[in-house]
């Protein structure tokens, strides 16, 4: 039996109020289907950390991720706590330069049951992916910043084609796969290639990417067209493949079209290691208090299980992934269930009861469909 070590991050604020029943989550489905374990091993790492010791990921914490098989992070920073430079405290921006986690994967998929802004009815169809360039563009300049005199500060926005290249063909992958479960088959390229000659760049390695996937079809969107589009008519999307900073700011779009950061999951993937995460931040203004939403943080479970179960071939993760993620939508498809984060009453304890409860209470599934 396949043994994955799992290295978890609890991180700041209610990271670790998540991550906490997210682990019993992922034991008890785990138990549920069989045929692999998972072996957790805890790290410190952060904000928190970082001011009381002035260091933010040890080397040890740092070396466990780097051994295991795949990372689960709660989340990190404190907006009080940050470096000489005045940016936060972000471990999880070194992970994503240190493992070359180059595809940002955020699911944009609106739970049956669940709260949404959006009054159409067809807000129930919203199934989306966005797909994030993780390690360069806008953000480069985190390493890459310079002044120019006193009142002035550069950033340089970085677009590789090696790295595009890797992500484009990911996206066009993932495509793939959806389209064999039903979906379009259509990639959108979001950039602003009518302005900026580095996302011309960026729209010139899709299209090339394009040529060599033709059973998939393909788009262009500047990004301003896509934040309107994604608010008047977000089913029309299938993969939609973007820069750093702009697939930063449409993936809280994104969330906010599925309810609520609480509900927004993500991945951020590299050829080698991974990061599963919630969109959501650390939310200081709310630890403590036992009302964190933590369905963004198993359903992150859910696509790491799944992650595990592609990379390694082990067909038992791939059904422990669709047991978690079918207990989270009949959760919330059953009785009314409104997380606090929607002004409802359901605190981080009863939507845990409710999912394992979902979760252990109906036969296991005996193999996948699609």
């Amino acid at each position: 039996m396949r043994e994955f070590q799992i290295a978890v991050f609890p991180g700041d604020g209610i990271g670790g109020e998540v991550m906490q029943p997210c682990v019993a989550l992922l034991e008890a489905v785990t138990e549920r289907v069989g045929g692999f374990a998972l072996d957790f091993t805890f790290f410190e790492a952060g904000a928190e950390l970082y001011r009381r010791t002035g260091e933010a990921l040890p080397a040890a914490a740092l070396q466990g991720a780097q051994a295991a098989d795949a990372i689960l992070l709660g989340a990190m920073g404190l907006p009080d706590v940050r470096y000489p430079d005045g940016t936060e405290v972000a471990p999880h921006l070194d992970f994503r330069d240190r493992f070359e986690l180059f595809a940002g994967v955020r699911p944009i998929r609106v739970l049956s049951g669940a709260h949404s802004p959006l009054a159409d009815p067809r807000a129930a169809h919203i199934d989306c992916v966005l797909i994030r360039e993780s390690t360069e563009g806008l953000f480069a300049s985190r390493k890459m910043s310079r002044r120019d005199g006193p009142d002035v500060v550069l950033d340089t926005l970085r677009i590789s084609r090696s790295v595009t290249e890797r992500l484009c063909d990911f996206a066009f992958r993932l495509a793939g796969q959806r389209k064999t479960k039903g979906r379009i088959g259509r990639v959108t390229c979001v950039d602003k290639a009518n302005v900026l000659p580095s996302m011309a760049f960026f729209r010139s390695i899709f299209l090339e990417t394009a040529a060599r996937h033709p059973a998939i079809a393909a788009d262009c969107m500047y990004v301003d067209a896509t934040a309107l589009r994604l608010v008047r008519a977000p089913w029309e999307f299938d993969v939609l493949v973007t820069e750093n900073m702009f697939g930063d700011i449409l993936s809280d779009l994104g969330a906010a079209l599925m309810g609520g950061m609480g509900m927004a999951p993500s991945a951020d993937v590299g050829d080698r290691h991974a990061v599963f995460q919630p969109c959501h931040g650390t939310a200081p203004d709310i630890a403590g208090r036992g009302v964190a939403n933590p369905t963004a943080m198993f359903l992150s479970a859910a696509m790491m299980l799944d992650w595990l179960g592609e990379q390694h071939a082990v067909n038992a993760c791939r059904l422990a992934a669709r047991e978690l993620t079918l207990a989270v939508e009949r959760a919330f498809g059953a009785d009314p269930l409104l997380p606090v984060e929607f002004g409802g009453t359901a605190d981080t304890a009863a939507i845990f009861r409710r999912v394992h409860d979902e979760l252990t209470r109906r036969p296991a599934t005996a193999h996948l469909t699609a």
